[in-house]
Order: structure tokens, then sequence, then C-alpha cells
């Protein structure tokens, strides 16, 4: 049936009905909030690129967790801001570090919140990169043996899920394997499946105090022109034995988000990265846009795309708007 009959503002004009037929809905649930641990006491320092967003000591990390629980958000990721680094992120399975006393106290005071860890070397080596150099490059199988030893490190400390985002070849079954003999058959693996060689990661560079010391990283990370890799990591990664599939960057790449979920129907998250994040900021703060109005716009059109939930630096400031 065709117009006149057929009126599709119909369902428009009242906005109980556009509530009803509404097909995505965004809730706080839906939202894993991003953090930087550091080391030290009572320390809250802003990171300038990305306004509203902060270097947290492990106290000042316990309080934004309970803040996190009273809005109705449940799942955070940790990254981890070392004091000291080295040539392979070796620093990074020391059982003292500074994110597994940050996972072990937050056990100690939310057993409730989910603990996702970010497993991959770039905030501990010197060089700035995800594993270990060889010959002017990172080597695939050399790196997997320090991913496996830190995943195992971290989810003694406590850690609820692991999330290898290093884009090594082989790394959710090494890791799979590690977890498994070591009895940790329970942990989930999200992996960042696909992830691409991205110029929207600036921000969160100097989130973590990340200096490239030499090229870039474009021979383990994906071209941003490349679609159909895409789903051949993805379907590598679910062979091996993951969980999740995470997808970074989010907001230019919802093509990719939706291909993978109608194919492979498997849970996946959007990573909403700190480019993202900066660009709305900064158009923010010049009144171009209407922040939390822009923010829903952007974070539900990851949902339309298929993800069932989202990494994002947005999470508290909208919380109150989605509860």
């Amino acid at each position: 049936m065709s117009y006149p009959k057929t009126r599709l503002r119909r369902l428009r004009y009242n906005k109980a009905i556009r509530d009803l037929v509404d097909d995505t809905n965004l809730s706080a649930k839906d939202l894993i909030y991003p953090i930087f641990v550091c080391e030290g006491k009572k320390i809250k320092k802003e990171i300038k690129s990305m306004p509203g967003q902060y270097q947290l000591s492990i106290d000042n990390v316990l309080k934004i967790c309970d803040e996190l629980v009273s809005k109705n958000i449940k799942s955070i990721i940790l990254f981890g801001i070392p004091s000291t680094k080295d040539e392979e992120g070796l620093v990074a399975i020391d059982q003292n570090g500074i994110v597994q006393r940050t996972i072990k106290e937050i056990k100690k005071k939310n057993k409730n919140i989910l603990v996702i860890v970010d497993v991959c070397n770039c905030q501990y080596t010197t060089h700035g990169h995800c594993g270990t150099i060889k010959d002017g490059d990172v080597d695939n199988d050399s790196t997997l043996k320090n991913l496996g030893s830190q995943a195992l490190s971290l989810v003694k400390a406590g850690a609820d899920v692991i999330a290898p985002s290093d884009m090594m070849d082989g790394r959710v079954k090494y890791i799979r394997n590690i977890l498994d003999k070591s009895n940790y058959h329970k942990i989930p693996i999200f992996s960042y499946s696909v992830k691409y060689a991205s110029s929207f990661y600036g921000p969160f560079r100097n989130a973590t105090d990340i200096n490239l010391n030499f090229t870039d990283r474009k021979t383990y990370q994906m071209s941003f022109k490349s679609s159909n890799e895409a789903l051949r990591e993805a379907e590598m990664d679910i062979k091996e034995g993951v969980d999740v599939i995470i997808i970074k960057p989010a907001l230019s790449y919802l093509d990719i988000l939706y291909k993978i979920k109608s194919k492979y129907n498997i849970p996946v998250i959007a990573y909403n990265v700190s480019g993202e994040y900066s660009m709305l900021k900064a158009a923010s703060e010049k009144n171009w846009i209407q922040s939390k109005e822009t923010i829903i716009e952007i974070l539900t059109s990851m949902k339309r795309a298929g993800a069932n939930a989202i990494i994002t630096y947005h999470a508290l400031e909208i919380s109150d708007y989605l509860n």
C-alpha cells in the first residue's frame, strides 16, 4: 500500500509512539568506561588532549568506580601507566604492577563491577610499540610469550576479562591455551580482532605517555582502506576461541561493525576512541554542536550498526541522560 493510505509520519507525531517503535535503544548498561591508572596517591591529572579525562592514582580509581556503579555503569576497561618501562614491556607482567594492584583494590571494594583489562605492550615499552622489536619491526611470535604472561598475571590479580589489543597473529589461541592450562577456563577473551592503523588514536597516546620512537604501526594494525581483511581477522579469532570481538575505531568503521555482526552473529563491542571523543569535545567547547544530543546520536549509531556494547569516554557525562 502506498501514499496516501500509508503515511509513515503517523508514527512520528507523538513522542510516546516514537519511543514504542524505535528499534535501537541505548542504556548506561551498554557502556564500558576506560580508566587510565598511574602510580602515586591523590593524583587526578587531566589529559590535555582529552578534556574531562584523567590519569588517576588507585585511590581515585576507586572513587570513579563508586560513581560509575551509582550511575548504573557496570563495566570498566583499565589501561596502565607504569613508572618505569623497558624494551620488551616486561614490567607489564609484574604481579605488583600498577594494573595488577588496581584490580586487587577494585575487587576488595566493588565485587560487582566488571573489570576488563587491556593486554598490550605499548604503554610498557620504551619504544612505544605493541611488541618485541627484532630487526626494526615488531616480532610476532616472541611478542606472544609476553602477552600470554601478561594475561595470566592480570587474571591472577582478579581481572574478569582479558582484552588483547596488540594485533599479533595467533594471540587469542596462545592466551586461551595459557589460561586453560592454568585452570582459568571461565575467563573470557574480548579481542581487538579488528584494529585499524588510525589517525584517531593521538589523544590516547598522550593519555598513556606513549612515544613511538620509530616508524608507525602499519605492519601490524590494519589499513583503513581494507574491508575484507577485517572479516578474515574476525574469523581467525573466532576459530581460535574468542568470546567477544572489539572493533577499533568505531565511528568511521560502522560498515565493518555491521558486516562482522551480520556474518558471524558474535557479540561485538565498538570502541568510541579518543580522537572521536576529542573532536566532539572541541566542537562542543566552541558551541558548534549540542554536546549530549550529539553523543547520544553517535553512540546509538554504533548500537544500530550491531554493537552489543560500547567502550566510550563519554559514559559518565551521559549516564544521567540515559538512566
